[in-house]
């Protein structure tokens, strides 16, 4: 017993006037209890683990979407510029399309000012923290299954990464494509071809029109690129896992009790196993952005003057094409389905178009990979740590109860 009436534990043996488990929860500040001190370490440990997982890697993927989100900008207008590019038998003039990194960022703060790098950061956010809750919780749980039945390790963690992947994909999907059509816009409304030929003020604006003017179809934009583009986790997070394995002894999310995790050899694993895959990948994402930034019926201008197909005001069009113009070129979807996409990108803009932005891309990939990764280990490692440490606290409780 210490002279100030406390025990060798810091507590108080009778606290005045306040019930244990209040004067607990309200110690006072500095004194090592309270919040953050073992109140929070003892109710971690109600903490179910099927949430762990989920808790940290949405923390983990919002983390992600703040740090990346300008040059997520920069590589959608790259990818997507060549889809809206009006082709009337003379070729597009090219000081009206995005060329580089730096070039589309100069045009982009020009135009829109520090807002237009950071476009559809809400429904880049709202998209990140269910993609990658729902994509760690799964993964983290079906590689075990997958290899009870398969009893191979590569195996099991791509059919792990394969199931991860579709459920958040098909679970997320509207708001990647919200996401992308105000990232593919322009603040400024202007009717320049290599430009997006919307206007949305934010998602509700967004959504309410591309409800009124395409229909529910138009949110499921770009859905078979991307449930193909989940050859890129198969390939990301079983040579992640096994390069972290290589390097520091542990899996993913596993960490010692005590001592270094080793975050040079996360660090490392994250990024060889992030350039691989975005590398052997990446023709998938322009398709899917290329899809997503097409409007699915025929142009109309709306009470806004912007080339709206169907218009606002002709929302009964919505999701089917019009044969052809006046001057009779057709003013159908010009992209429709992978094939005949892959055919007419390589037909009018040549091989190179398959990996326009992709350095861009791994500029901005590999950062988001780092961060995301980075994090999500952190907070397991934290989680493990804060409930291991409860857990020793309410035994050590017990044996003095």
């Amino acid at each position: 017993m210490n002279s100030d009436g406390r025990d060798n534990t810091g507590f108080a043996k009778n606290p005045p006037q306040a019930p244990n488990n209040l004067y607990t929860l309200y110690a006072a500040p500095g004194s090592g209890k309270g919040p953050s001190g073992p109140t929070l370490r003892k109710m971690s440990t109600n903490i179910p683990d099927s949430w762990v997982a989920p808790l940290c890697g949405g923390a983990a993927g919002v983390a992600s979407g703040i740090v990346t989100c300008p040059l997520d900008v920069i590589k959608t207008k790259l990818q997507a510029q060549g889809g809206f590019a009006r082709r009337n038998g003379a070729q597009m003039e090219t000081k009206a399309l995005y060329r580089g990194m730096m070039g589309t960022g100069r045009v982009i703060f020009r135009e829109d000012g520090i807002r237009g790098l950071y476009q559809g950061l809400g429904p880049m956010l709202m998209g990140y923290l269910p993609t990658w809750a729902i994509y760690l919780a799964l993964y983290d749980t079906t590689r075990d299954y997958y290899f009870e039945k398969t009893e191979n390790w590569w195996m099991s963690r791509g059919l792990a990464s394969l199931t991860a992947g579709a459920c958040s994909t098909i679970a997320t999907n509207p708001i990647w494509v919200i996401k992308t059509r105000l990232m593919s816009q322009s603040l400024k409304q202007n009717h320049e071809g290599a430009r997006a030929p919307w206007q949305y003020s934010g998602t509700i604006d967004a959504v309410s029109k591309m409800y009124r003017v395409e229909g529910i179809r138009s949110f499921y934009s770009g859905m078979l690129p991307a449930l193909l583009g989940l050859t890129h986790v198969a390939i990301q997070f079983p040579l992640y896992e096994h390069l972290k394995l290589a390097f520091t002894g542990y899996s993913i999310g596993e960490h010692p009790d005590n001592g270094n995790s080793h975050w040079l050899g996360i660090s490392l694993a994250t990024f060889i196993s992030k350039v691989c895959a975005s590398t052997l990948t990446y023709p998938h994402e322009v398709l899917r952005t290329r899809l997503q930034t097409q409007q699915r019926t025929a142009p109309a201008q709306s009470h806004e003057e912007i080339a709206f197909r169907g218009g606002l005001s002709h929302p009964h069009d919505r999701g089917r094409p019009v044969a052809s113009s006046s001057d009779g070129m057709y003013l159908g979807p010009r992209y429709n389905g992978v094939i005949q996409t892959c055919k007419t990108i390589l037909h009018e803009e040549g091989w190179r178009a398959f990996y326009s932005g992709i350095g861009t891309n791994l500029i901005r990939a590999v950062p988001a990979a780092m961060t995301t990764m980075l994090t999500y280990e952190y907070l397991r490692k934290y989680m493990h740590k804060i409930q291991h440490e409860g857990r020793e606290e309410i035994e050590e409780a017990n044996r003095r109860g």
